[in-house]
Order: C-alpha cells, then sequence, then structure tokens
C-alpha cells in the first residue's frame, strides 16, 4: 500500500501542529478515561462480586487489559503517527472500505452515543443542584442539560487548540482532586464495622460477574483517544507510550484507592446497594452538603470527558476529509484558528442532533445515559477488535515501517487485547438484544447508510485494496 498521497482536490490549507506536550497528552486521557462512570459503576461491579478482595483483583484486572490494549495502541501510533488514530490502521491493515464504514460510525453513531452518555450523566447532577423550575417536564430540563455542554465545548475547541487543550487540562487536574478529596473524606470518618459482607452476596455469582466485568471495562474506556491526535503530539516517538502508560497506571490506581475507601466508609454490602455511594461517604463525613459537593464534582468528570471526546473526534472526521472528495470541507485545518474547525462543528451539529432526538424520542421511558450505551455498544466493540487484529495485519503486510515502539511479548499481548474485545462484544450484542429497543434500530439503519455510503470513490491516492 502506498503512503497517504492527497489529492490537489482534498489538500488542506493547513497541516495539525506538535503543540501538546506529554502533560496534555496525558490529561486527555486520563480525562476522557477518569469520567462519571467510576461514581455510577462501582457499586454495580461490586454487587457482582463476592468479597473485597475479588473486587480489588477485578478493578487491577481491567486496569490490566487496558494497559495492554494501550501499548497495542502505543506501536501503531508511533508507526503511524497521523490524525485519525484507527481510521488510519484499519486503512493500511484493511483497506478503505473498512476505514470508511469506522469512521461514519464514529461519526455518526459511537461518538455521538460516547458524548451524549457523559452529557446525560452531568445532565442528572446539573438538575440535581440547579433544577430548571420554569421547564414542567423533566425530560426536557435534562436535554436542555445535555445539550449546553455539547454546544459550549465545540464552541471552545474550534476557537483553537490552546483553548481546547487547556480546558482539559484545567477539567481533569479538577477532576483528580475531586476523587482525592472523597478518598481523603473516607479516610477521615470512622470505618464502617461491616467491610468483608457476605460470602456470596446477592448477584456475587457466574451472571452477576459476567455484568460487572461488562461495566467495568466501560468505565476504563477512553486510553484509546490518543490515537486521534497522534499527529500533535511532540516528540511522538516517546511520549505517546509515555502518555498511554501514565494515563492508564494513574486511573488504574485512582480507581482502586475509591473503592478501598467506598468500603472502608460504608461497608462492602451497604456500597452494592448504594446508587450514590459517594455521595454516601460524603454525607458520612461532612453532613447534607456532601451531596452537592459530589454533584459538582461529578458535573466536572463528565464536562471533562465530553471536551476530550469532542477534541479527539474532530480529528478523525479531519482524516476521512482528507481521503474522500465529496467530504475534502471536513478535510481542511483551519490555518488562523489551527483546528479542522468544519470537523468539529459537524461533529458538534451530529451529536446534537442524536442528544436531543433519542431524549425526544425516548419522552422519559428510559434513562438518557442507557440509551446512549445501547446506542453505541456493538458498533464500538466491533471495531475495537478490528483494530487489534490490524495489529497484526500491519506486521506482515509492512514489516519494513519503522516502529519506534514494538509490543513486549508479542503476539501473547494483541491477542488478550483481541479476546477481551470480542468477549465485550459477545455481551454488548447480548445486552442490545435482551432490551431491544428504537436506539438498536437506528444504529442498525445508520450502518446499512454507511455501508451504501462507503461506494463512494476515494481520491486520496490509497489503493483499494489491502
Amino acid at each position: 500500500m502506498r503512503p497517504f498521497q492527497p489529492t490537489e482536490s482534498c489538500s488542506p490549507s493547513a497541516a495539525p501542529r506538535r503543540e501538546l506536550t506529554l502533560y496534555d497528552s496525558t490529561c486527555i486521557i486520563v480525562g476522557i478515561i477518569l469520567g462519571a462512570g467510576v461514581y455510577r459503576s462501582s457499586p454495580d461491579i461490586a454487587g457482582g462480586v463476592p468479597s473485597v478482595g475479588w473486587l480489588v483483583v477485578l478493578w487491577l484486572a481491567g486496569g490490566l487489559l487496558s494497559l495492554l490494549g494501550a501499548l497495542c495502541y502505543a506501536e501503531l501510533a508511533t508507526a503511524y503517527p497521523e490524525e485519525g488514530g484507527d481510521y488510519v490502521y484499519l486503512r493500511r491493515a484493511f483497506g478503505p472500505r473498512t476505514a470508511f464504514l469506522f469512521a461514519w460510525s464514529q461519526l455518526w453513531i459511537v461518538r455521538p452515543g460516547s458524548i451524549g452518555a457523559m452529557a446525560y450523566i452531568f445532565a442528572q447532577y446539573a438538575n440535581e443542584l440547579w433544577p430548571l423550575a420554569s421547564i414542567a417536564w423533566q425530560p426536557t430540563a435534562l436535554i436542555a442539560y445535555a445539550a449546553a455542554p455539547v454546544v459550549l465545548l465545540t464552541l471552545v475547541n474550534i476557537v483553537g487548540v490552546r483553548e481546547g487543550k487547556w480546558t482539559q487540562n484545567v477539567l481533569t487536574t479538577i477532576k483528580i482532586a475531586g476523587p482525592v478529596a472523597i478518598a481523603a473524606a473516607g479516610l477521615l470518618c470512622p470505618p464502617s464495622r461491616q467491610v468483608s459482607g457476605p460470602s456470596m452476596p446477592p448477584g456475587g455469582n457466574f451472571h452477576g460477574l459476567y455484568y460487572a466485568a461488562i461495566a467495568l471495562l466501560w468505565t476504563y474506556g477512553g486510553w484509546n483517544e490518543m490515537a486521534y491526535v497522534a499527529a500533535e503530539v511532540r516528540h511522538p516517538e516517546k511520549n505517546i507510550l509515555r502518555a498511554l502508560v501514565l494515563g492508564t497506571v494513574a486511573v488504574t490506581g485512582i480507581y482502586v484507592l475509591l473503592n478501598l475507601v467506598f468500603v472502608r466508609a460504608v461497608g462492602f454490602q451497604a456500597m452494592c446497594s448504594s446508587r450514590a455511594v459517594a455521595a454516601d461517604v460524603l454525607r458520612a463525613t461532612i453532613g447534607p452538603w456532601g451531596g452537592r459537593l459530589i454533584s459538582i464534582l461529578i458535573c466536572i468528570s463528565a464536562l471533562g470527558a465530553i471536551n476530550g471526546l469532542i477534541f479527539t473526534g474532530g480529528r478523525l472526521c479531519y482524516a476521512l476529509g482528507r481521503d474522500y472528495p465529496s467530504l475534502r470541507g471536513l478535510g481542511r485545518w483551519d490555518r488562523r484558528l489551527g483546528t479542522p474547525a468544519w470537523s468539529l462543528l459537524l461533529q458538534g451539529v451530529i451529536v446534537l442532533t442524536i442528544v436531543v432526538g433519542l431524549g425526544w424520542w425516548t419522552g422519559g421511558r428510559k434513562d438518557g445515559f442507557q440509551s446512549m450505551v445501547e446506542f453505541t455498544s456493538p458498533i464500538f466493540w466491533a471495531f475495537f477488535l478490528l483494530v487489534g487484529l490490524s495489529l497484526f495485519a500491519l506486521r506482515r503486510r509492512e514489516p519494513a515501517t519503522p516502529r519506534p515502539f514494538r509490543v513486549p511479548w508479542y503476539p501473547a499481548v494483541p491477542a488478550v487485547f483481541c479476546l477481551s474485545s470480542l468477549f465485550m462484544l459477545y455481551a454488548s450484542v447480548r445486552l442490545a438484544w435482551e432490551h431491544a429497543g428504537y436506539e438498536s434500530v437506528w444504529a442498525v439503519v445508520l450502518m446499512v447508510a454507511g455501508i451504501a455510503a462507503s461506494l463512494l470513490p476515494s481520491g486520496s491516492g490509497h489503493s483499494d485494496s489491502p
């Protein structure tokens, strides 16, 4: 396969500049992974294991699997440090149609659903802090709160890469301070007398463990976003690997610490049944204000994840626009702003449409966060598996390509990564089948439209054959 050579008609007016330092890159990873998911999913995960020891093992295992995946992405991203991440790897490994379908799914399904899921978490807690009394119908208030950060943060990222990265750095720094404050509060309060729990709490069986693993890997999701901004990282041959490893290890440590604090403060059994365990910890320490404080922290965590997803998603649209003449507007890098402005704008419009549309469609009958997860999960894990397989394909197909970093213990590490992705694909398809709704139908319709759109001619100079 020939290296990427854009056609004249698709030639961007400017190119990405390497402005992201190691700290910026690590903040992007930590900011996306460390969203509000840990506060929401920790009780569900605890309810699926028989003891505190197993809870710690499960969180460490999730961190290890994420680290193995990060090592695979480090090899791909340092070998091909271009904007677009997974899109670039899939194109080189399996051809333009597979890559187009991936980008299509990200543009219309995965990215809107991921941003929308965090937007609805933000909406839920923002409405608790400042209820929109003027809106009588509750779903409308949640839709309004979910739409607001999408609009605001899209505009911030369009204005300039410095504004986007500084917003991410500030939000990430604050959101890391949140778990630290919760941990300190939990350590200051008297320990609960009930820590270990019964030998097998409700849900602590194979079935419960199965769903606990699904929630666990969803909570760890987001470390792969580093690949989308590889062309903007300074010294990518070193800093991409460092950011992936530092970000993944830091989040694993935070997650394990938080769960141990939850168990110490409220007890294992109470943690399993809690719907707001972090709020329970703070209320036990500082009283009623604890609930409001945790709501603020969760809103900040959600904003950090939304901003990171918007920042990286615009780069994927930019990579797609470079390759297809009919989409060349997306492939223009604004010289004055230093951002893929048109890609970010289109992404923002699509996300806003999905967030508002699914919110109105369900009409409050289903939690907005749940709708977004069901909308995205099967497609996300299908392409995640293909990215893992692309590492094997590119090692065989392009052996002469310089690889500043090579995955250790090859092929065992990428094989484990692929098997874990295959398990998540099966689990998410099963979940969608058991809770069949309009979200899954819309995802299928959009993918069928993507298959038709993939027949568009590519004018990038790539060979159509992998």
